[in-house]
């Protein structure tokens, strides 16, 4: 049996879902290296997760998580969620991605990461986004950025 791509699938199944999706993309490559999970979504969102590791950790006096590991979950995240307001996956690469960090994941502390796309226009996905510990309350950064969709672009 051939493998299916995630725009076969999406094709299948009546649109883009990140539950299919995350059960590819976070268990090989990067993702499956991140061990990146999925939470829920919306019509327009993407809750995804990474559980705490040693060797995810940047700082090994504190085991505060390395940063890079928030911008990949929110890269991830604000992506998906693109395609999640599509109904579609179609190719598409960060342009910008901006994170303001409000304070450090603590050691052993679960991070999620919620992604919003806001806007759609002719070749640009415009996302914004939430890192956190389990409380959207209680941000770690805010995220704000662009995906250029090098696919089919809206007419």
């Amino acid at each position: 049996m051939s493998a299916k791509t995630i725009a076969e699938l999406a094709a299948e199944h009546g649109g883009f879902d990140p539950r299919i999706a995350i059960s590819f993309m976070g268990k090989a490559g990067h993702g499956g290296f991140l061990g990146m999970d999925y939470v829920g979504h919306g019509e327009n969102w993407v809750e995804l997760s990474i559980d705490w590791r040693e060797d995810l950790v940047g700082d090994p006096n504190t085991g505060v998580l390395a940063s890079a590991v928030v911008i990949s979950l929110m890269d991830n995240a604000t992506s998906m969620s693109i395609w999640t307001k599509l109904q579609e996956f179609r190719p598409q690469v960060t342009m910008d991605l901006r994170v303001d960090y409000l304070r450090p994941s603590p050691k052993g502390a679960k991070v999620f990461g919620r992604g919003y796309c806001y806007h759609l226009s002719h070749s640009i996905g415009f996302v914004r986004g939430i890192a956190h510990n389990g409380n959207l309350e209680e941000p770690l950064a805010h995220v704000s950025g662009t995906f250029i969709r090098v696919g089919d672009r809206l007419g």
